[in-house]
């Protein structure tokens, strides 16, 4: 590309972007009219505490145990597989 060609190519994006009004995206526009009809209720930033199971943290301890285990049973067939192996 000659050293023209990014100059004009520089000023274009210098203009698209000084523009007053941008027109938004699609999506935003599709929900603009689907909001217009039925807006969306509210929605809390956090969630309240309250709402948080006891379920939650025990999947959390039994998702990490069957990492752990399954990381330890590679390694046990790793070493068995090495110990089998003939030099």
């Amino acid at each position: 590309m000659s050293e023209r060609d990014e100059n004009e190519r520089e000023f274009d994006l210098r203009w698209a972007d000084a523009a007053e009004h941008k027109e938004p995206s699609a999506r935003a526009r599709m929900l603009a009219a689907r909001w217009k009809h039925n807006p969306p209720g509210p929605v809390p930033f956090r969630a309240d505490p309250d709402h948080v199971s006891a379920r939650r943290s025990r999947s959390s301890w039994i998702s990490t145990a069957l990492v752990l285990g399954c990381v330890a049973a590679v390694i046990v067939l790793l070493g068995y597989a090495d110990f089998r192996a003939p030099y």
